[in-house]
């Protein structure tokens, strides 16, 4: 008996399916390249590093980690970062949480142009906006110091947040409110006891979308901070660079212990992070 070759049709959906995966695994391995790179590189040695720069971290250094954390003030920075994220945070939610509310539920004057007013700040880039700030952080007494930070991520992240939020409260049904109001709630209690607690999902979104971004943000801080003891992490990658010479490795450690929680962030929550941004389509 002769063998036969059976020839097994590919539907045009296979097809598109596999060049789908393919682009997939491309696209993640391109994301995660430098963060592997990095990673490697924060536990080895500058020398190591010189010598070969995509060498394997062995043997590795671990003790980096700890000469950055306690020799190089990365747990002051680390300690200045969460509360100014926090804080500015904590601002976020509960100042956009009412202005969000305001927008959706209610009429009153010029509140097309108060919208736009706000929104307008998002078409500034950061780099127009930094001389200003300066400016009126100096007036105000509030040049280097952590609450003029944060009062500056408050204004700057604000506009988003509201947007994201308002979206969300304007698709709450108006029977919640009728019924609110009947059963002789007032405007400060509906907001808090029928509005949050239903947009929560959105308010989950907007938390860690804003804890990510402050989390990285490093213009403004470079800018308003010069203190050693009020940086934050991303400007503590700055002790490492010199004149004349980069601690590469030192470099890419610090990048790690600023990044770490960010990952860490986006792998438990990414889950709530979606689900909140698909909530405000569904009613």
């Amino acid at each position: 008996m002769s063998a036969r070759t059976i020839a097994v049709p590919v539907s045009g959906a296979g097809l598109r399916m596999a060049a789908l995966l393919l682009l997939i695994v491309v696209y993640t391995l391109y994301s995660t390249g430098p963060f592997v790179w990095v990673a490697a590189m924060s536990l080895r040695t500058t020398t190591e590093i010189a010598a070969n720069p995509y060498g394997m971290p062995w043997p590795a250094h671990f003790e980096k980690f700890a000469s950055a954390w306690f020799d190089s003030n990365y747990d002051t920075y680390f300690l200045n970062s969460v509360t100014i994220v926090l804080s500015a945070v904590a601002l976020l939610t509960i100042i956009g949480g009412m202005a969000a509310h305001c927008f959706a539920r209610y009429r009153f004057r010029f509140k097309s142009a108060l919208y736009f007013l706000i929104f307008s700040t998002i078409i500034f880039p950061p780099q127009v906006t930094v001389i200003g700030l300066f400016q009126i952080m100096v007036d105000y007494g509030l040049y280097n110091t952590r609450v003029g930070l944060v009062l500056v991520y408050v204004s700057i992240q604000l506009p988003i947040t509201i947007y994201i939020l308002e979206a969300f409260f304007a698709r709450i049904p108006k029977d919640l409110f009728e019924a609110a109001r009947i059963d002789g709630y007032s405007e400060w209690s509906i907001f808090w006891r029928i509005s949050l607690p239903v947009a929560m999902p959105a308010i989950a979104t907007t938390v860690i979308l804003n804890t990510i971004l402050l989390w990285n943000e490093f213009l403004y801080a470079v800018v308003l901070i010069t203190e050693d003891d009020k940086r934050t992490l991303p400007l503590g990658v700055l002790r490492f660079l010199g004149d004349q010479l980069e601690d590469v490795g030192m470099i890419a450690t610090g990048l790690m212990i600023a990044i770490v929680p960010v990952v860490l962030i986006y792998v438990f929550f990414s889950e709530r992070l979606i689900q909140g941004m698909t909530a405000g389509a569904v009613k």
